[in-house]
């Protein structure tokens, strides 16, 4: 089912500059301190920082984002008290999400929260519905905002609360936020001795924590409110075992994201490569990371527009100087193709002039031709360097050079080596591209798909892509890809690099011309695709995981994958909805 468009917040301000729901008729702090009511109603509330004493990770749940200020101060408490070695996860649902200028209007009242909130506003998502994950390193912390209704977004999360916070606008105003069915799912989310708090005694609210196991209690409210809620859920605290060895095959984009998200956890995973980072698919000059543009919005497209927007965000932030372009031009085929795009560029999943139609004269203006198509401005698409993202993404990490042989999944795997070596781990995740098939992973077909590229021609002002692609590089002009499937002769053909160009010629004659002129250098490589085209990510047999499948879009699922896979292998909270884990275990048990 397609997500529902956001209902923007309709805010006012006080006269001392906070900010005030029109909607609701109620404020998003305490006009007292709300900052003092925060600590004393939310973190003293659940019993932090004593609860997460000991532990590894730790979740702490929020029903109403608002602000943030519950947020930031829970940061300023982590930062203070965090265990060594340890890794908090937050999650937060808001229904209508502030804008960040708001956000940064609000925070000034807090001046002593300014690290944290600066980090907050600088990877702020936009305002789409779903999941957005916002990496706090500084702060060995992870926020998973969800922007929808509660119940929904509630009702799709996977993950566990051991704290949460209950801020809402107060239920004589906002009464879904406190329905029996959300504080229902609260308690369903909940881990053994999870505490909740919250600043409100309601009935209802007690009595629908009380039907979900909730041993709940009244306790003295902070500044003008008399009373306040504390509820625990029976049970004792308990953390899952999580492997200790773990190994990662391929250097790719597959295991740079894997060996990514495991440091994301403090994990530190042992990376084993045949030849070096990017041998395979992930070793061209350049590389496109566009979103996969569907009218009917499946849900296995939801999915890859999450994934495009993780990994577009990621690469931007973390890796600025592997972005060659931003912005890229998917041109039309025909005028019921261009009509399609135009659809595409309405839907709620995409932020506001995220993806803007293009006529004939502007796109040609852009690339300088006299005819051209109309086309979609896909302006948060990029052109990536993907040696610059391997290398930030595997620094540091423990390398193992060798082929793998074979992969004996137990208790204990078992890795063997083409040199005779014989290796175990706790875990292993195989993500060597094609290769996997080699090592018993599938079902997985190849496409051979060769590349061209001339240095010192440039691409022009403009990356296209459809038919094909002509994108910059650090030093000249890519045109890809050929996609023959069932193939993988890895000898570079000279009649392949002249099907790219008259491929290019079609659209773009003038800089086909120039590279025709031109000595080119061109690269093979077998992408592994799967029948139904969706990636295999998930368990391969007992300790064994795998991560490939990914087509010709590996820089585009490979980061958000990553991060979900490393969630199951270490027991944490995964950044997918239970509809897209679900979509991506029934693909993996599904027949070939």
């Amino acid at each position: 089912m397609a997500p529902d468009p956001l209902t923007p917040p309709d805010i006012d301000w006080t006269a001392d500059g906070q900010p005030v729901s029109r909607a609701y008729g109620d404020v998003y702090f305490s006009r007292e301190d709300g900052l003092a009511e925060a600590r004393a109603v939310f973190l003293a509330g659940c019993g932090l920082p004593e609860a997460w004493a000991g532990r590894k990770h730790f979740t702490v749940a929020e029903l109403g984002f608002g602000t943030g200020l519950n947020i930031l101060a829970l940061l300023e408490l982590w930062s203070q008290t965090r265990p060594a070695d340890s890794h908090l996860h937050i999650w937060s649902v808001e229904a209508h999400p502030l804008s960040g200028e708001v956000l940064a209007a609000s925070h000034r009242a807090w001046p002593e929260l300014a690290a944290f909130s600066q980090s907050l506003l600088d990877a702020w998502p936009p305002s789409t519905p779903g999941l957005h994950r916002i990496d706090l390193p500084a702060f060995h912390a992870t926020l998973d905002l969800a922007f929808g209704e509660a119940t929904t977004m509630l009702d799709s999360w996977t993950g566990q609360g051991d704290a949460w916070f209950l801020d809402g606008f107060a239920p004589a105003t906002n009464p879904d936020m406190w329905s029996e069915r959300v504080l229902g799912l609260v308690a369903a989310r909940s881990a053994p001795a999870a505490r909740v708090a919250t600043f409100t005694v309601a009935g209802q609210v007690r009595r629908g924590l009380a039907a979900g196991g909730f041993e709940v209690s009244k306790r003295p409210g902070h500044g003008r409110k008399r009373e306040r809620l504390e509820a625990v859920m029976p049970g004792v605290a308990s953390e899952p075992a999580r492997p200790e060895r773990i190994a990662v095959i391929g250097a790719g984009i597959a295991g740079a994201s894997l060996v990514r998200a495991f440091n994301q956890i403090g994990v530190r995973p042992t990376l084993i490569e045949a030849e070096h980072p990017g041998a395979g698919a992930s070793g061209a000059p350049a590389g496109l990371v566009t979103p996969w543009l569907d009218a009917g919005l499946s849900p296995t497209a939801v999915l890859a527009a999450q994934a495009f927007h993780r990994a577009s965000g990621l690469y931007r932030r973390e890796v600025p100087q592997a972005v060659l372009q931003t912005g890229v031009l998917r041109l039309s085929r025909d005028d019921a193709d261009m009509s399609r795009l135009v659809r595409i560029a309405g839907q709620a999943i995409w932020p506001a002039d995220s993806l803007r139609p293009a006529t004939q004269d502007e796109v040609a203006v852009q690339l300088d031709e006299d005819q051209a198509r109309p086309g979609l401005w896909l302006c948060d698409g990029l052109v990536v360097e993907p040696a610059s993202i391997l290398a930030a993404w595997l620094a540091g990490a423990e390398r193992l050079s060798g082929r793998v042989v074979d992969v004996t999944p137990g208790a204990t795997v078992g890795v063997r080596l083409a040199d005779g070596q014989q290796l175990t781990f706790d875990a292993v995740v195989i993500a060597a591209g094609w290769e996997s098939a080699r090592i018993g992973v599938g079902p997985l077909s190849p496409v051979r798909g060769q590349v061209a590229w001339v240095d010192g021609i440039e691409a022009g002002r403009g990356a296209v892509w459809g038919p094909g692609y002509a994108v910059p590089t650090r030093s000249g002009t890519l045109v890809g890809a050929t996609h023959e499937r069932g193939q993988t002769d890895r000898e570079v053909d000279p009649g392949s690099s002249r099907i790219l160009l008259d491929r290019l010629s079609a659209v773009r004659p003038k800089l086909a011309a120039a590279l025709v002129a031109s000595d080119l250098s061109a690269r093979v490589a077998i992408r592994a695709t799967t029948p139904d085209h969706r990636p295999l990510c998930g368990p391969s047999g007992p300790g064994v995981w795998m991560l490939t499948g990914l087509g010709g879009r590996g820089f585009v699922w490979a980061p958000l994958l990553a991060e979900h896979l490393v969630a199951e292998i270490c027991a944490t909270t995964s950044p997918l909805s239970g509809v897209h884990i679900d979509l991506i275990a029934g693909h993996r048990l599904a027949p070939s």
